[in-house]
């Protein structure tokens, strides 16, 4: 996704951030403002006093965020193991800026890595513990009368072919293209998803995990939360573990054969997709996703 502004990202600053607040939430409107540098991609992160944080989506593709961690998040967070963040007001459209944004509890942490962990084996264990407890919130409230409108509508991989193909071969001098089609066709093969729709966070990457000193201390950026196949929150497993925790977060799990090589999948799609949009302008991006696709190539 892009970072850069577009003719349909508005300029988002802190002085337009705080003039956001003193008009819509004035009680906050003397509280000290900073801005989060470096951010994600999606948004523009400011923190507010001591304990909130201001997320304005930075492109009409971040659009939705904010409504969906609103409305689910309080209805998820209390039955799982790991903090999440903690809505606290939906901000409206005003002074030029012409989507929603929110503001929640602030989280402490810094984002996760493979070499910032303390505690591999335990990480890997609490992250199949997250997962574990997210697919076991029942989906009844969001499934009636159907799929509610603010989550991410469940897709096949064979819906990135096309995207995943291309970017297999414009990256041929980067990566070893057989074994990537080879991982990529084992993917796409695997029998599908056939049991009732579970939750799924839909972008467990390291960039939405938080740890302190070391230790998982958040799951933050719900935007892609939605029902279906939960394949698609285990391309963690080869985003921040390695070849000897990732059976550990597996056989927590309790992942099939099926559900695994769909996930060892979206890894690699979402890992040349980033790799792609970000490799000549994000150096850290770039070599995040590089071990990413790396991993699912050629680990298991």
């Amino acid at each position: 996704m892009p970072t850069e502004v577009t003719p349909s990202a508005p300029v988002v600053d802190t002085a337009l951030v705080q003039r956001l607040i003193a008009a819509q939430f004035p009680q906050w409107a003397r509280l000290p403002l900073t801005l989060v540098d470096p951010a994600g991609s999606d948004h523009v992160i400011h923190r507010l006093g001591a304990d909130r944080s201001v997320r304005l989506p930075r492109g009409d593709w971040a659009v939705g965020q904010a409504e969906t961690e609103h409305r689910w998040l309080p209805h998820l967070a209390p039955r799982l193991p790991v903090p999440v963040p903690v809505p606290l007001a939906l901000g409206a459209p005003a002074l030029g800026y012409p989507w929603p944004w929110a503001v929640t509890g602030w989280l402490d942490g810094t984002t996760a890595s493979a070499d910032g962990l303390a505690d591999p084996a335990r990480t890997a264990v609490e992250l199949a513990g997250f997962l574990t407890a997210l697919q076991r919130v029942p989906a009844a409230d969001a499934l009636v009368p159907g799929p509610h409108p603010g989550l991410t509508a469940d897709s096949p991989l064979a819906d990135r072919d096309r995207a995943t193909r291309e970017a297999i071969a414009a990256l041929d001098d980067v990566f070893d293209a057989r074994a990537l089609t080879a991982t990529w066709e084992s993917a796409l093969n695997a029998p599908p998803w056939d049991r009732p729709p579970v939750w799924f966070h839909g972008d467990l990457h390291t960039g939405n995990l938080l740890t302190v000193d070391g230790h998982l201390s958040a799951v933050i950026d719900f935007g892609g939360l939605g029902l279906g196949d939960p394949a698609r929150d285990l391309m963690i497993a080869w985003t921040l573990l390695t070849a000897e925790t990732r059976p550990l977060f597996r056989a927590a799990l309790g992942v099939d054969d099926a559900t695994w090589l769909r996930g060892r999948g979206w890894a690699l799609a979402t890992g040349l997709n980033a790799y792609t949009a970000y490799a000549p302008t994000n150096p850290r991006v770039a070599a995040q996703t590089h071990r990413q696709i790396t991993e699912s190539t050629t680990a298991p």
